[in-house]
Formats: structure tokens, sequence, C-alpha cells
């Protein structure tokens, strides 16, 4: 088994795992709903481990990396439902901030 995974081929797993295990793709407004309870677990993650609220005991054991899983499972879901390929949308979206943003963050002081 190779260690990388293309984003193509993560949209035909995950289409796949649904097609055989899933039954059938929730709803796309119920995964929207399930997208923003996942960001909520990993904003929960973030705001207690990385910024200034103080960590539960409960809450040490949450796996950030599972939790940003979780969100790109979703995410996925979502794009294959509506037709998305994210291979060719993250093209575009990187086209369009390499264009838009090349001197930008340069020249941005707040960030020196």
């Amino acid at each position: 088994m190779k260690n990388e995974i293309t984003i193509q081929e993560a949209q035909r797993e995950v289409d796949q795992w649904i097609k055989t295990t899933g039954v059938r793709y929730f709803n796309e407004l119920t995964n929207m709903a399930i997208l923003s309870e996942e960001v909520g677990e990993v904003a929960r993650i973030m705001a207690r481990r990385y910024g200034e609220q103080s960590e539960k005991e409960s809450d040490k054991n949450n796996d950030l990396g599972d939790e940003l899983a979780d969100v790109l499972w979703v995410l996925i879901c979502l794009a294959n439902q509506t037709g998305v390929d994210l291979t060719e949308a993250f093209k575009k979206n990187m086209e369009k901030k390499s264009l838009r943003d090349k001197d930008r963050h340069q020249q941005n002081d707040k960030l020196k």
C-alpha cells in the first residue's frame, strides 16, 4: 500500500465506501450540518490546545488529525454529491490565490 493518495483517489474511495458500506449519501444539507459539527470539533481542540482556553482532561486524548480527517471526509462527500472535482477546483483556487495575492503577503508588515 502506498503512503500517498491523490484528491481524486480520495473522492473515489469515499464514493465507493458510501455506496457499499454507508448505503447512501446523507442529503447535502445534512452533510453541511455535519461538516459544521466536525469543524467545531477541530475548533475546540485548537482553542484549548493552541489557544488561550485551558484543555480539559477529557479533551487531552482528542486526536486533531482524526478530527481534520473527519472534516475532509464530509467535504469530499459534499464535493461528490454536487459534482465538484476537487483536484480541478484546488488547481483553479491555487492559480487564483497566486495571481491575486502574489505581492500582497510579501508586502504585509504584519507577517514580517
